[in-house]
């Protein structure tokens, strides 16, 4: 009977030695507590379950969209913080832009415009990928076999260019540029335009 009582008693001591072991002081240093205060949202969107890769869609670009704020936290949020902000403002058609310059090893990827919120975004890093899969520094050919009805002649400083609507897109938009000597105002040849690279992905709200 003593050793029914003896092993009844080692039970009772291994039980509560492995209760306290899950409930006692020592639990605090391996429980982590989730605070949704502190919880960095950005991460659960559906653009970052996959690496973090960010993607030009008919929304915008990453976490960047019409009704992000053209603030500094803000779009690099948007952007994971994956880049180094540089704010600016340049005249345009005679009214003030306000831009801010998203970089990376020193050289301009990102070039976000808007007043209150992001109205434009200019791509130049190869690393973000459209919602079809182009990127910058994809050829003409890849995705068109024909400017008529697909592209236009780029204005401003892209004047030497050529835009051509994303198919299926009414916010994408690829910028392509190459070698072309001919006059000015003229539409390169579908035969020289195949070999011409995107420069841009343009998102335009």
């Amino acid at each position: 009977m003593k050793a029914v009582r003896s092993t009844l008693l080692l039970a009772a001591v291994v039980l509560s030695g492995c209760a306290s072991s899950g409930s006692g002081t020592d639990s605090s240093q391996q429980v982590s507590w989730w605070n949704p205060l502190s919880y960095h949202w950005s991460s659960a969107l559906p653009w970052n379950w996959f690496g973090g890769t960010l993607t030009a869609t008919e929304q915008g670009v990453g976490g960047l969209t019409a009704s992000t704020a053209m603030k500094e936290d803000a779009i690099n949020a948007g952007l994971n913080g994956d880049y180094t902000l540089r704010q600016g403002m340049r005249s345009q058609n005679g009214q003030v832009v306000s831009f801010w310059q998203a970089l990376r090893d020193g050289k301009v990827r990102l070039v976000i415009e808007g007043q209150s919120q992001v109205e434009r975004i200019e791509v130049m890093d190869s690393a973000i990928v459209s919602h079809d899969g182009s990127k910058v520094g994809d050829a003409f050919s890849d995705r068109f076999t024909k400017a008529f009805n697909n592209c236009t002649l780029a204005s401003g400083a892209d004047a030497r260019d050529v835009a051509c609507r994303a198919p299926g897109s009414q916010h994408l938009t690829y910028l392509y540029h190459g070698d072309w000597h001919g006059p000015e105002g003229l539409m390169p040849s579908d035969d020289t335009l195949k070999s011409w690279k995107i420069s841009k992905i343009i998102w335009q709200r």
